[in-house]
């Protein structure tokens, strides 16, 4: 049996529109000469990740910092290059597509950053760095894609005037806006979102929220939204992938994970989330010790160094995914 039995969890009789398989991502570790001091060891940030996203659907990826969430969605767009594994879409391997191929593909998979300023060229302004990948993909010409930046702000609740202003003269939430109005503005089929309201305010938050459940419904687009905060990832997908530490350690859909996580992990998660009531008591499942380092990764179940429920076999053997209902699978020992 592989390291990892990945079982499919989606809509029935339904062909994915994006199935990665068994995803690695392994960062070299070198000395302090560089290349001349050798590989000290191997950073495991992504370890034989499995999941599918169907058409229509969010697909949420939640897991505290550090587990890989952000280097996951940057791989599948080869932003960064993979180790291992396949990104299948369309019947065609994203990781084996020649430079031309690529360039090609990604105006169907656009991707939203978590620090909208940092993405935007402060030299620029928003209508110019709306334009660009216009540009860059031969879409209209200079008339026309004015035309289609003005449109495209409208449908992110901006202004027109908007089009000339830099980003330091917007707001963090506005900001944010052009940032989707960027990913949005070639058409693109799925959209994946790294951490796109964690760095907003609670009120903003709602809105950049609403706003994508409305463009996703008008626009017929499919979202892969990662996030470290399981209560906005829950209020936004439709399924949900839990990450701990490189490896992806129970999914599910969202109603079933939140009313009945079996992971230790997971249910630590949800008992974080503060309640609306402060007189309503919940049991809090409380991790102790830090998460541990990808570079020396704990034997057998990542986990178990952390969890209130370790056994033995946790220390020795590595927890195979395993469908624990038609819609649920998870991967640890306490199931077996």
């Amino acid at each position: 049996m592989s390291e990892q039995q990945i079982v499919k969890i989606g809509k029935e009789q339904e062909t994915p529109l994006l199935d990665i398989q068994g995803l690695k991502k392994y960062f070299p570790v070198k000395g302090p000469l560089g290349n001349l001091g050798g590989k000290k060891g191997m950073v495991k940030a992504v370890n034989n990740v499995s999941f599918q996203l169907f058409e229509g659907e969010t697909y949420g990826l939640v897991g505290e910092s550090g587990c890989g969430k952000s280097t996951t969605g940057r791989t599948i767009l080869r932003l960064i290059e993979p180790t291992e594994g396949k990104a299948m879409y369309k019947n065609k391997d994203l990781f084996q597509l020649s430079g031309k191929e690529s360039r090609k593909m990604r105006q169907e998979l656009q991707m939203v950053f978590q620090d909208p300023y940092s993405s935007l060229n402060p030299r620029k302004r928003i209508g110019q760095s709306l334009e660009e990948p216009l540009a860059i993909h031969q879409i209209g010409n200079k008339r026309d894609r004015t035309d289609l930046v003005m449109d495209i702000l409208e449908k992110v609740g901006m202004r027109i005037d908007h089009y000339y202003r830099y980003p330091h003269e917007l707001s963090g939430g506005q900001r944010q806006r052009i940032g989707l109005a960027r990913a949005l503005i070639v058409n693109p089929k799925i959209i994946i979102a790294d951490e796109p309201v964690s760095a907003l305010d609670v009120s903003i938050q709602s809105q950049v929220i609403n706003l994508l459940q409305e463009l996703q419904e008008e626009m017929k687009l499919t979202y892969l939204f990662i996030a470290h905060d399981i209560s906005v990832v829950r209020h936004i997908s439709d399924r949900i992938g839990v990450m701990y530490l490189g490896n992806l350690v129970e999914e599910a859909r969202t109603d079933e994970l939140v009313e009945s996580a079996l992971h230790p992990y997971t249910q630590a998660l949800l008992s974080a989330v503060p309640l609306p009531n402060p007189k309503m008591k919940k049991e809090r499942v409380v991790l102790k010790g830090e998460l541990p380092s990808p570079l020396h990764p704990p034997s057998g179940c990542v986990f178990h160094t952390r969890c209130p429920f370790a056994m033995d076999v946790c220390k020795q053997k590595v927890p195979v995914m395993e469908a624990r209902s038609k819609d649920h699978q998870v991967a640890c020992h306490l199931y077996e």
